[in-house]
């Protein structure tokens, strides 16, 4: 199979940090194009690239094989549709749309052009997440009966120039983290039968949301999931109780951090953690109680690049494919739905 000739819409964080670097370190994949409508800074560190200054032309160029569409989130359903319409397959950030009306109609519309449509949903591929996928299907904590999962920032104003601080439809930390947080849930345990939820505006000018805690109900476990801007000390990343033990795991996959700091992925121990936030698990194995550290699943969000690449090559659906993807956008809507009406919203 020839290389992917990809173009990227945007370079800002999204496009530096989370696309470009693997799409130019995959060896199938071909990073061709990117959008940057006054700037030429891509080229810095990627001097083959070529630079376009309008989303309409990098559609234009028939050479393209796949486009990235990581441009605001309120853009996501236009230029999505304009992108499939062009004959491109799709990546798409996360919220992949604000509506599940919005989802189907591109889901519907990616059928009809016989082209794929994938959303980044690239934690999935956190080591922590993939620790805690891992202890679950162990059986090691038995049947688990209690999820939570908390996501701290701390950032007390305003940040100014960025659009993710400025209301438009529903741009806010629900769609932005919540996406990412109800993603991890629902690949674990499958689409809850309803949800309760409050969501707030906590720092004081805040035009977006910037707290949430979400409840998933099922009938067997209880799943929570907090994120907030004013959560200056940490508490665990995950912790995870059942009827044989418990497995708690403090701090972040290192993946970001080390994108933001210029390291490629194919650096030396790619995506390793500390072992100082290795987990803890408190079971028993083979009758005897245990208490000890388990080493976290080094992440690799190049894993969801090679997951796209074999769809393409082989047909078969990625595992981030946007119809698996839409029950989270409908668990969000619900979410809201709930914080409105202060009550739980079976979906």
């Amino acid at each position: 199979m020839e290389k992917i000739r990809t173009g990227i819409a945007s370079y800002g964080m999204s496009g530096s940090v989370f696309h470009a670097p693997f799409i130019a370190n995959h060896p199938a994949f071909e990073l061709y194009a990117i959008v940057q409508r006054s700037s030429d800074s891509a080229q810095e560190k990627y001097p083959w690239v070529k630079i376009i200054r309008s989303y309409e032309e990098l559609l234009a160029d028939k050479s393209i094989q796949l486009v990235v569409v990581n441009t605001p989130d309120v853009t996501h359903y236009e230029f999505v549709k304009l992108a499939l319409l062009a004959g491109k397959h799709v990546i798409v950030e996360k919220p992949f749309v604000f509506t599940v009306h919005e989802g189907e109609e591109l889901i519907a519309l990616a059928k009809k052009q016989n082209r794929m449509l994938c959303v980044y949903q690239n934690r999935r591929w956190d080591g922590d997440f993939l620790t805690v996928k891992q202890v679950i299907n162990s059986g090691s904590l038995g049947q688990v009966v209690e999820f939570q999962s908390a996501y701290q920032r701390y950032r007390n104003y305003i940040q100014p120039g960025t659009w993710k601080e400025k209301a438009d439809h529903r741009v806010g930390l629900t769609y932005n983290l919540g996406s990412h947080m109800i993603d991890q849930a629902v690949t674990l345990f499958g689409i809850p039968q309803a949800v309760y939820a409050d969501i707030d505006k906590l720092r004081e000018g805040t035009q977006v949301d910037d707290y949430y805690h979400i409840q998933l109900l099922y009938p067997q476990v209880k799943v929570t999931l907090r994120a907030g801007y004013l959560m200056r000390e940490e508490t665990p990343r995950y912790y995870i109780h059942g009827t044989k033990g418990s497995f708690v795991k403090y701090g972040l996959d290192p993946q970001e951090e080390a994108l933001k700091a210029g390291l490629p992925p194919t650096s030396p121990n790619w995506g390793a953690d500390e072992e100082s936030t290795f987990g803890i698990l408190n079971t028993e194995l083979n009758d005897l109680h245990f208490r000890g550290k388990i080493e976290t699943i080094s992440g690799n969000y190049m894993a969801f690049y090679e997951d796209v690449y074999q769809s393409l090559k082989s047909g078969k659906m990625p595992q981030a494919d946007a119809s698996v993807v839409l029950p989270v956008i409908r668990i969000i809507e619900a979410a809201f739905e709930s914080n409105e009406k202060k009550r739980a919203v079976t979906l």
